[in-house]
């Protein structure tokens, strides 16, 4: 009579065979599929001149550079919105679910308010929104409601020196209120994990209330986050793919442009889907790096 081991161990031997039966499946389809198109598989079109150009780019770039040096373009463009794009969403994110614990009735009504709202509506339409009815709505002639500092127009925002396009602002804009949203809903999560007796603990103290949930309770309640912190920043990563909707040009749009242009769209999907992931590793080892921290610290 088979063991419970062997079982086990014959489960996972069928599971790894089925696993290499597709891919081989799916490699022979390639295989198939690129002899009848006569393209075959290869990267020597990335230094070929890509030829279009980009609305905005942090490095520079002409038309007459290459494909690949235009998915790098695209990539920094990428980096950009994500980057700070996890900043201000962990702010808001933090205020808000830091809120719905407030003793202000307005405060906590106003958080389960923005998060009900942010969550429940498609991201994709908040983008369009931001871009559309807002940012594009605005007068043509600059408005400088605080002087020299910041400026608003449709051709973009001049905040303190920056020139930050109208597709940039409303990308980042739709990433940061939505993200933040589920980040709130993380932090309250973990706000509800940590004891009472420690609320009651910095009220006794005669401690103020946001002052008790600085230095107290969020303190405690950070690795109960972080779990749920980095799948909010891999979202993050992974939904400004949305960027193509108000134009702007991430990795995805030149991604797709380059396709169009060459018909490589495998090599273009693959080098699209190798760049994303790195982005989402490189997040999933700093947040597992910073939990290590925090859990040794403790």
């Amino acid at each position: 009579m088979p063991t419970p081991n062997r079982n086990a161990w014959l489960l996972q031997g069928i599971g790894a065979l089925v696993l290499i039966s597709l891919v081989a499946l799916l490699a022979f389809n390639l295989q198939v599929n690129l002899q009848r198109t006569g393209l075959g598989l290869g990267f020597g079109w990335l230094g070929q001149a890509a030829g279009f150009a980009l609305g905005e780019h942090v490095v520079p770039y002409s038309p007459s550079d290459s494909y690949g040096w235009a998915l790098v373009v695209g990539l920094t463009n990428s980096l950009r919105v994500i980057v700070v794009g996890l900043l201000l969403a962990t702010v808001v994110g933090v205020s808000v679910g830091a809120a719905s614990y407030s003793t202000n009735l307005l405060f906590r009504k106003l958080a389960f308010a923005y998060v009900a709202l942010l969550r429940n509506v498609p991201l994709l339409l908040q983008l369009l929104f931001w871009y559309f009815v807002v940012l594009l709505s605005l007068p043509g002639t600059p408005l400088a409601p605080l002087g020299s500092l910041i400026s608003l127009s449709r051709q973009g925002i001049h905040l303190a020196g920056l020139e930050l396009s109208t597709e940039f602002c409303a990308l980042l804009t739709g990433l940061t209120l939505y993200t933040g949203a589920t980040i709130a809903e993380v932090v309250r999560g973990g706000i509800s994990s940590v004891p009472s007796g420690q609320w009651d603990a910095y009220r006794s103290l005669g401690m103020h209330e946001w002052l008790g949930l600085r230095h107290v309770v969020l303190p405690q309640a950070v690795p109960a986050i972080l779990p749920g912190l980095a799948s909010q920043y891999i979202n993050l990563a992974k939904n400004s793919t949305l960027a193509i909707a108000v134009g702007y040009a991430d990795l995805y749009a030149v991604s797709d442009t380059t396709i169009t242009q060459t018909g490589r769209a495998i090599e273009g999907f693959l080098l699209l889907l190798g760049g994303f992931l790195l982005i989402d590793l490189v997040i999933s080892a700093l947040m597992t790096a910073l939990s290590r921290l925090v859990s040794w610290r403790r």
